[in-house]
């Protein structure tokens, strides 16, 4: 958290086909949950610290090419993903209990696409996110912390209105 903003700032993969950053744009109220997401890191990073609020880039992964498409903010925290608890549900685990839950998710709302996706190789080029960890050798999380000083570079890269 910075706390000039007192928020945090996030990247979240998803591959586009199954849902993309124009796919949020037109959900009723431009807002979705983020379900099945079943790492334990990034289900650590949902439930523990993601806070309404907190900024998200949007990230289409296993894309050609892939990279950030735009940004949404986290309206809801944390809360049981009852995709894990749905036998139909594609997303479904059966380990998984409604009365102790293993997985969460939260609710993201739609705040800009960027004109252009702002690819991953873009992204290598800039020494301003050599540590950021999308760039990290063997980096496959879908939830990842971004500092204040990415979140502000990527803004610039992708000449976002909110830089």
């Amino acid at each position: 958290m910075t706390a000039k903003t007192g928020k945090n700032y996030w990247l979240m993969k998803s591959e586009p086909d199954v849902f993309s950053i124009e796919d949020l744009a037109k959900a009723p109220k431009k807002t979705t949950h983020w379900d099945g997401v079943r790492n334990y890191q990034a289900r650590n990073f949902m439930r523990d610290s993601m806070k309404i609020g907190d900024m998200v880039f949007f990230y289409h992964s296993n894309a050609d090419p892939s990279g950030i498409a735009g940004v949404a903010e986290v309206v809801k925290e944390g809360y049981p993903d009852f995709s894990a608890f749905d036998p139909k549900d594609v997303h479904f685990d059966e380990k998984s209990d409604s009365k102790n839950p293993t997985w969460m998710m939260v609710d993201i709302k739609h705040v800009e696409t960027f004109k252009n996706l702002l690819p991953l190789e873009e992204l290598r080029k800039s020494s301003a996110l050599k540590d950021m960890v999308l760039l990290q050798k063997g980096s496959r999380l879908s939830v990842q912390p971004v500092t204040a000083e990415q979140w502000q570079a990527v803004l610039k890269l992708a000449k976002s209105k909110l830089a």
